[in-house]
């Protein structure tokens, strides 16, 4: 618009230089014609230069200006110093590409510090709750060579108290091992035609089992049809189920504690649900245990511990299959988290 106002201007003053010129020429000698000519032609071009450099200060010299201070900023590493230019001409172009080029820096800048801050509580995180199972061997492994052990009831209770927090420690540190391969994108997928209903009972028998020992009151309910199909990486998905097993546990405040694992038709999809009967989850939570390192309890007990990373997996490993996760609950009461994983067609793949 300014542009356009300068350049009006201009040619309205010469327009009208050549009007008076045209109108005395018949009145003057031929001296003061030459005289009047040179004054309008020194007034145009004085005129014409004034326009032409404010349009410079404004369009150029303000730009580039503002352009070096921003480069500056820039290389002493302030990345928050905001480039206002508005112009659409090809400096302001520039500008603009530069100003793109400051705001993808800060969000790599700020997504490295984040990740930076995440490994680091992870770390923490992992290297305390290690503190636990690790203090319990220890001190169950010296009460058998200290001789307090003195029955072999005792003995299979020390025993199997080691190995449980043994495994505890090995869950902790897959968790680890996992999450580096989870943040590269570098999970090692292996995808099948697998019969849900299959996998539905392998996961029952391995799950029941270790809930068994753990006296929890562990059922099934399962009602899909063994023509269905899904595409899917068994270890993985069992990777999920146990993960929410695993949270369903270290939540579990009730005696006895209950968890049910049911597979269900829906539609073009198979559902699957854990359900608990443990603490639950505040309506405030919800929304956010699903966020890597986010921990519903921040007491950090040595029931309640954990790297905080499980849930996350298995919203990833679920994700890349296709499917969605959430979970319902109310607290006190106890929680459901269930995944979906559509159905596998046969022409899905002749259309391919």
């Amino acid at each position: 618009m300014k542009k356009k106002l300068g350049i009006i201007i201009t040619v309205f003053f010469i327009t009208l230089a050549l009007l008076i010129a045209v109108t005395f020429n018949v009145m003057l000698s031929e001296k003061e014609q030459v005289f009047f000519i040179y004054f309008i032609l020194v007034m145009v071009m004085v005129i014409t230069t004034v326009r032409l450099f404010r349009w410079l200060k404004s369009n150029v010299m303000i730009p580039m200006e503002k352009l070096g201070e921003s480069i500056s900023e820039v290389t002493n590493g302030n990345l928050d110093h905001i480039l206002d230019q508005d112009s659409d001409d090809e400096l302001g172009e520039i500008c603009q590409g530069f100003e793109d080029l400051r705001i993808k820096l800060k969000e790599n800048r700020d997504s490295r510090s984040q990740l930076e801050r995440e490994n680091k509580e992870l770390i923490g995180n992992i290297s305390h709750d290690l503190k636990t199972p690790i203090t319990a061997i220890k001190g169950y492994a010296e009460g058998i060579l200290d001789g307090v052990v003195t029955t072999p009831q005792q003995q299979e209770k020390y025993v199997r108290t080691i190995y449980n927090k043994a495994d505890d420690m090995a869950r902790l540190i897959d968790e680890l091992a996992y999450y580096t391969k989870i943040d590269t994108n570098r999970i090692p997928y292996k995808f099948e035609k697998v019969s849900p209903v299959e996998f539905f009972y392998d996961c029952v028998e391995d799950v029941g089992l270790d809930l068994e020992s753990k006296g929890i009151v562990f059922t099934n309910e399962e009602n899909v049809s063994d023509r269905d199909i899904v595409i899917a990486d068994v270890e993985q998905l069992a990777k999920v189920v146990n993960n929410i097993v695993n949270n369903a546990v270290k939540y579990m405040d009730k005696t006895p504690g209950r968890i049910c694992i049911r597979l269900l038709d829906d539609g073009d999809f198979v559902r699957f649900e854990i359900e608990d009967n443990g603490k639950g989850i505040d309506a405030a939570d919800l929304p956010n245990i699903f966020d890597r390192f986010y921990r519903t309890d921040t007491s950090r007990s040595s029931n309640t511990g954990g790297s905080g990373i499980g849930l996350s997996i298995a919203k990833k490993i679920i994700e890349d299959h296709g499917g969605k996760i959430w979970a319902a609950s109310k607290a006190g009461v106890g929680s459901t988290f269930i995944f979906i994983l559509r159905k596998y067609q046969e022409t899905e793949m002749n259309d391919e």
